[in-house]
């Protein structure tokens, strides 16, 4: 596509913005004014920021198989996944019976229960984990490993790839899809914090390296490896649309932890049990010395781990401390167990491979039939479109898109009853579910998306 035919989709798009904006905003009053109700008590009028969208998000009533609804009464196919942790869809027959089951019988004891042990020995099995411990949210896991790799090297500074997210506490909290000008040159990744409220010495004992760069990596640990705890990073960067690692790229990441003494932390919050069923630990072969865990893990209800080598995890108790009232309660634990023993078997990963495939093959279709500066990315239950021709293998890539026309394309899609998610860094989540019909209503409407793109 030529510079000035990207020049004019750009301009197109902007219009199919405004136009498709104008057209989701009609339709919603009732969210409109449940957010009306909402900034009242809540900040945005959201639980999270992470829901929020100008002028108002869209508020959801009830999911069921693959599908939700919203207030205003429109249905929709869920292809948002409550941001991937819906690899099972919405109220689960097995999910909803182990629920039920565990409320009948005590949600919450702040003791041990069988059923908790049994949810630790399958997350063992599926990551080959020697031990691990629950928490109740991704960002907990992260700071509970990330501690515990303080501890056993005796050093402070945590090395992050540059634009990921690990959660909202302090210490990884820098450089998290930051603006383009505050960025520094690809030698020297900025370290810039996410949030007002952090302390400005935590700058201090945070390094950033570029995903897909084992030579970057190598070249941070030489510089500064003494005070280095560990590397936390996703084995497939998945905040930034989807990037895979490249051939080589995590074996050599591993064989500089090792040689350099330095706790490789993989962050699978999000490629756990959606993109393999033991994630990308098992998917591309490499051991890390601690894994943490959230999201799909538990059918959609808030839980997380994090577990790995016995020599770290048996610190726990002995100097560490890992704590937490609600930590692998006995509801979510029967919800874990339903949704690794029962749910999410190996004959629902071949299926979600065939609606990964799919879709995969339709959206690689329409971009090849319309020329547009896009390309596609599938692993196991997620994948994305990403607006950039080729495909991303770190942050600076991601920040080529073109995001006027994932713009575009969301209230697109929405009104068109395909329900996403509101930013272009993130992916569609696929669940067992979903059927051929919804993948074909997804490729539908972004065909015709193109389309409108082109004309």
């Amino acid at each position: 596509m030529s510079t000035m035919l990207v020049r004019s989709t750009s301009e197109r798009a902007k219009q199919i913005c405004e136009h498709e904006t104008e057209a989701l905003l009609a339709r919603t009053p009732a969210s409109a004014l449940l957010y009306e109700r909402a900034v009242q008590s809540l900040p945005l009028g959201v639980a999270s920021s992470f829901q929020a969208w100008k002028p108002y998000p869209l508020y959801v009533a009830r999911g069921q198989g693959s599908h939700v609804w919203d207030v205003d009464g429109t249905e929709y196919v869920d292809m948002h996944g409550g941001f991937g942790a819906n690899v099972v869809g919405h109220a689960h027959p097995k999910v909803v019976e182990a629920i039920t089951r565990a409320a009948a019988t005590g949600t919450h004891f702040a003791a041990p229960t069988e059923i908790t042990v049994r949810f630790a020995e399958e997350l063992c099995r599926r990551f080959r984990l020697d031990l691990v411990r629950f928490a109740n949210s991704g960002t907990e896991a992260t700071a509970d490993a990330i501690r515990l790799a303080r501890a056993a090297t005796g050093r402070d500074t945590v090395c992050k790839i540059e634009g990921s997210y690990h959660g909202h506490h302090d210490a990884v909290m820098f450089s998290v899809v930051p603006n383009s000008d505050s960025m520094g040159g690809r030698e020297r990744p900025a370290r810039t914090p996410m949030s007002m409220g952090i302390p400005a010495d935590a700058a201090d004992h945070v390094r950033v390296v570029p995903f897909n760069d084992a030579a970057a990596l190598e070249s941070m640990f030489v510089d500064h490896a003494p005070e280095i705890a560990c590397l936390i990073m996703e084995p497939v960067m998945m905040n930034i649309g989807l990037i895979p690692p490249l051939p080589g790229y995590l074996e050599k990441v591993r064989e500089l932890c090792t040689r350099f003494g330095i706790v490789l932390i993989f962050d699978e919050v999000k490629s756990g049990v959606t993109i393999a069923a033991g994630g990308a630990t098992e998917l591309y072969g490499v051991q890390p010395d601690l894994v943490c865990v959230a999201k799909a893990i538990a059918g959609g209800v808030p839980t997380a781990a994090f577990g790995g080598r016995a020599d770290l995890m048996e610190m726990i108790g002995n100097g560490v401390a890992q704590l937490g009232t609600y930590n692998g309660n006995p509801l979510v634990s029967a919800a874990g167990v339903a949704t690794l023993t029962e749910v999410l078997t190996p004959d629902a990963y071949l299926y979600l491979e065939l609606l990964g495939d799919r879709l995969d093959a339709g959206c690689r279709q329409v971009i090849e039939h319309y020329d547009l500066p896009a390309h596609v990315v599938d692993l196991g239950a997620k994948g994305c479109v990403s607006y950039r021709r080729e495909p991303l293998t770190n942050y600076r890539d991601f920040l080529e898109c073109h995001v006027e026309l994932f713009a575009a394309s969301w209230p697109w899609l929405v009104n068109r009853g395909i329900f996403m998610t509101p930013g272009d860094e993130e992916q569609w989540t696929v669940s067992v579910q979903h059927t051929t019909e919804d993948v074909d209503r997804y490729i539908e409407a972004f065909a015709d998306f193109a389309e409108a793109l082109t004309v």
